[in-house]
């Protein structure tokens, strides 16, 4: 696992190198790293559980689309909603221009949070990553059964005590993890943190490399920015450790929705749009302001190649990250063993490690592999093949498939449990053998998953920033790429464009989540 190779650095410690760092900014690498994480992680809970709570709850005006609208963060990468948000807040933008004109004030005259810096980083993350807790606590909240409200108001518990004593305590695993999703998010991120100009590991990581051209320093730095991310998934897990709890299969009430009054139906209705209205109505709309302004130049026939890039690369990744996730999963139903399910366990980590990570294993691994077969060649046949692995497509499709195969892991292995064992006994009766069962039955039955993992997969690959910037070939560039290069040239008109066309093609997996969810709930 490339990881392994991240950690296996440590073989040949970079003294001089750890030295310099430690004189001048690992103190900020750490200390901002850890503070964007848990800033993060704080403002998604503020954010993502009274919106899960007042949606599953609540009968109120709008609920029916503010139910699919609250997911649309989702589709925005946090660094395009970093660079809209520079546009509208910076000093030359449209709120402090037109502050400027309304009241005639100079620069120094007045005072303007800044928006580059950490706790503008941490709230444009936020933005974005919210719907990692409402997802899980809105499931949690719904799955509560509603005899328990009952038998609190019949002794007497107060509807808020009942919610820090009962509703809290048993959604608190979901909140938990989705905050935990969120933190990973965030120690991982690049975009923001470098437009921003804030010193973290990843940023430390490519300066590393790049600046004092040291791979084995930088992938010493990605191992201990993994430390940090497994200790956030043990700390997680170790605070569920006691918890368990069952609904399924008791027969409960189903949770009726309160309908509010018409001061609470719009205080609520402001509550939940605000975080659409943030996470995606502002910048979408910037987005496209922007893009109409330049369309005609940016529309050209190098913008037609990143989107071929993009689409090409994002398909053949996506169908390969999905293939190997069938083959895993069948492998699990077919073999119950304790190896199997570790093996699979731990092939579905590769999402909780940055892709920054993953890359830098993976390019040393194959740069090592390129090595050896260069020598071989050059052996038998005079000859260099050059970089055949690490520096052509194949390196980048090999890391969005370990990076991403959890999430096509995930769908499938939804999809086959959801078969009945009985369908494979009766095939394997006819005489099929467990190919052909996977081909004949499980497959055809599996379309929906498997449309919903290579959906999901592409709009991943699409956005992925820090592993495409590392790994592409020479005069390769994608969508996200471009977006990104504009944006630190401060083109961020030109940078619309490009992002935009993420945006968009992001929305697509939001809906079929939201379909899912709701046949789910009707279930």
């Amino acid at each position: 696992m490339p990881t392994g190779l991240v950690f296996a650095s440590f073989i040949y410690p970079q003294f001089d190198v750890w030295q310099h760092l430690f004189n001048t900014v690992l103190s900020d690498y750490v200390f901002n790293s850890l503070c964007l994480a848990f800033g993060v992680g704080a403002l998604v809970i503020l954010i993502g559980t009274p919106l899960a709570w007042c949606i599953s709850r609540y009968d109120f005006v709008g609920r029916k689309y503010l139910q699919w609208l609250v997911l649309l963060p989702m589709s925005m990468p946090a660094y395009i909603v970093a660079y809209t948000y520079t546009g509208i807040l910076d000093f030359a933008g449209p709120l402090q221009t037109w502050l400027r004109s309304q009241f005639d004030w100079k620069y120094g005259d007045y005072y303007f949070p800044e928006i580059r810096s950490l706790g503008g980083a941490t709230l444009m993350l936020a933005l974005v990553l919210y719907p990692y807790v409402y997802l899980l606590a809105r499931t949690a909240f719904i799955d509560q059964p509603r005899n328990l409200e009952e038998t609190a108001k019949s002794l007497g518990i107060s509807s808020l005590r009942y919610w820090f004593k009962v509703v809290f305590p048993l959604a608190r695993p979901a909140i938990l993890m989705g905050m935990a999703l969120a933190m990973m998010e965030a120690f991982a991120d690049y975009g923001t943190v470098q437009y921003f100009g804030i010193s973290t590991f990843t940023t430390g990581i490519f300066r590393t490399w790049f600046g004092l051209n040291n791979g084995m320093a930088a992938a010493q730095l990605a191992a201990v920015l993994t430390g940090f991310v497994i200790l956030l998934l043990f700390v997680e897990h170790f605070s569920r450790r006691k918890t368990s709890y069952y609904f399924q299969g008791q027969v409960t009430k189903t949770n009726q929705r309160k309908r509010l009054n018409k001061g609470a139906n719009i205080l609520v209705f402001i509550l939940c749009f605000t975080p659409v209205l943030l996470g995606f109505l502002l910048p979408f709309m910037q987005l496209m302001s922007w893009a109409v302004d330049t369309f005609q130049e940016q529309f050209t026939q190098g913008f037609l190649v990143l989107v071929w890039n993009s689409f090409y690369l994002a398909s053949i990744a996506s169908i390969s990250a999905v293939s190997i996730a069938l083959l895993f999963a069948y492998g699990k139903r077919l073999n119950h063993s304790k190896l199997i399910q570790v093996l699979v366990g731990m092939v579905s980590l590769g999402y909780a490690v940055p892709g920054t990570v993953i890359a830098i294993g993976a390019l040393i691994s194959l740069s090592w592999l390129d090595l050896r077969l260069n020598e071989v060649t050059e052996g038998l046949y005079n000859t260099s093949v050059g970089l055949v692995l690490s520096g052509s497509l194949f390196s980048l499709i090999l890391v969005y498939s370990s990076r991403f195969l959890a999430v096509a892991l995930h769908n499938v292995e939804t999809g086959l449990a959801r078969i009945k064992p009985s369908m494979d006994d009766a095939a394997r009766s006819l005489g099929y053998k467990p190919i052909h069962i996977l081909k004949a039955v499980h497959i055809p039955l599996l379309k929906t998953s498997v449309l919903s993992a290579l959906l999901l997969v592409f709009v991943d690959v699409l956005k992925e920033l820090p592993a495409t910037l590392i790994l592409r070939p020479f005069n390769f560039n994608t969508l996200s790429i471009k977006t990104f290069e504009l944006a630190s040239d401060e083109r961020l008109s030109d940078a619309a464009l490009p992002a935009l066309s993420i945006v968009l093609v992001g929305i697509l997996p939001v809906v079929l989540l939201t379909k899912i969810m709701d046949r789910a709930v009707h279930e």
